[in-house]
């Protein structure tokens, strides 16, 4: 076992390339990421053109990364429980429905969040 007590400058950098090596993966290969860094992208765009205060980007972010970093434990569980067994398993099946339905909780509460910021701030520039 590590001796894990003691600080590692090289340990924490290889922590950090992991990380990124993970965040990479799932820009390349996993759908639900994709669209979820596509449109955190876009309203990250719309809310330098609509000129959020400090508190609504405080707001912004927490909801855009909130959902991307959820997606990725989504997306972890998944493949550990497809690691953990090859059969269709009731409880593998609700391991991985709970996991989505977390990711889809706080996705509808990022998109309410979205839409009290920046709906008053668009319909604004319209009227």
């Amino acid at each position: 076992m590590k001796d894990r007590g003691s600080f590692s400058l090289i340990r924490l950098l290889s922590a950090f390339k992991y990380a990124i090596q993970g965040i990479q993966y799932a820009a390349k290969s996993e759908k639900n990421f994709q669209i979820h860094l596509f449109a955190g992208s876009v309203v990250i765009m719309l809310s330098f053109f609509l000129r959020l205060d400090k508190i609504e980007w405080i707001f912004m972010m927490i909801s855009i990364f909130g959902v991307m970093a959820l997606e990725l434990v989504n997306s972890a569980m998944e493949r550990a429980v497809d690691l953990a067994t090859d059969k269709i398993h009731p409880l593998a099946k609700q391991a991985k429905d709970l996991a989505a339905a977390a990711v889809l909780i706080y996705t509808l509460m990022a998109v309410l969040i979205g839409v009290l910021i920046l709906g008053p701030k668009m319909i604004q520039l319209f009227y």
